[in-house]
């Protein structure tokens, strides 16, 4: 099925009822949950990654 002039007017007038709007606001948010998960995926390595080079740097600190 291709986006013609036609379908997207008869889809822009599904998603301008209420319940259409609704069903893009949860497909919205849905998207955005997802793309956070990534980010906090890679957030958290870069977190752990930090503390223990801080950590191996501060243990050096008193040794060294």
């Amino acid at each position: 099925m291709s986006l013609t002039p036609h379908v997207v007017a008869q889809l822009g007038g599904l998603l301008g009822g209420p319940l259409g709007q609704l069903l893009l606001a949860i497909v919205a948010v849905g998207v955005v949950v997802l793309v956070g998960r990534v980010v906090l995926s890679v957030a958290w390595r870069l977190v752990t990654i930090a503390a223990v080079v801080v950590g191996l740097l501060f243990l050096a600190s008193l040794f060294l």
